[in-house]
């Protein structure tokens, strides 16, 4: 088994079960970005740039999804945010199969 490490912030939730509701723990786009974060980084592995902590929440957050015209500019807002929900799996539960300790 290979490790890893990705610094998230203490106070993130705990990353959530495989299956169950994202609760914004952040470490999936820490290890590994989605198919926008990798264009948006411009790498394959290692945190997504995209990724952004949203204090009052409490919880990490797609920044595509925030503050989609900082991110893609040329799009109109409604598109990118729609392209970044189906890229992340939105609604669709936590699918990061990684051990977080």
């Amino acid at each position: 088994m290979r490790h890893r490490t990705v610094m998230l912030r203490i106070d993130a939730p705990a990353k959530p079960p495989t299956g169950a509701a994202c609760n914004g723990c952040g470490v999936c786009c820490a290890a590994v970005p989605c198919p926008l974060g990798m264009l948006l980084s411009g790498r394959r592995h290692g945190r997504c740039r995209a990724l952004q902590w949203r204090a009052a929440d409490a919880r990490y957050v797609c920044g595509v999804l925030v503050q989609p015209r900082r991110w893609l500019p040329w799009l109109p807002a409604a598109w990118a945010q729609r392209l970044a929900r189906r890229w992340i799996a939105a609604a669709q539960g936590c699918d990061a199969e990684l051990q977080a300790d």
